[in-house]
């Protein structure tokens, strides 16, 4: 239940050549806070209720648990939420070994587009894509949770 991830910002539009799968993602947060956040998340007909803990150090791991749950459940949800809603679309690219998913996001957070890598160990290698920018990993103003109190067009 130990989620390792690196986060970067993306060049360009190119990845959308190369993604094999996109859905719209709606989120918001019950609790924002970054020692526990708790997420409720509509991803196309499906709802998930997530919860995760602090990251450490390096910003790469973190605790995660995510149950998925009706959505009527997860809509229902969402009206109990913290003000603000994550409102994105999410594609997906295969590259070698490793599934890339990339958020374009819209609304308050509109101009946004960032990638997220989920690895096996922090110090796993993977094939670079030309469109992947800067690693923000450990830049705690990419965090969803902190970009739906603070959103990306206020910066």
């Amino acid at each position: 239940m130990i989620e390792i991830e690196r986060k970067f910002l993306v060049t360009s539009d190119a990845f959308k050549k190369e993604a094999f799968t996109q859905n719209r993602i709606k989120q918001g947060y019950l609790n924002s806070v970054p020692e526990r956040t708790v997420r409720v998340r509509i991803k196309g007909n499906k709802g998930f209720l997530t919860i995760k803990g602090i990251s450490n150090d390096s910003g790469l791991s973190r605790f995660e648990w995510e149950k998925e749950i009706p959505i009527d459940e997860a809509e229902k949800l969402l009206l109990l939420c913290e003000a603000g809603v994550i409102d994105k679309t999410r594609f997906e690219i295969k590259t070698s070994n490793h599934i890339i998913e990339v958020d374009e996001f819209y609304g308050e957070n509109e101009g946004l587009i960032m990638a997220e890598i989920e690895l096996n160990s922090e110090t796993e290698s993977f094939e670079r894509p030309i469109w992947l920018g800067e690693e923000v990993t450990n830049d705690k103003r990419y965090y969803n949770a902190y970009l739906n109190n603070h959103p990306f067009k206020n910066w």
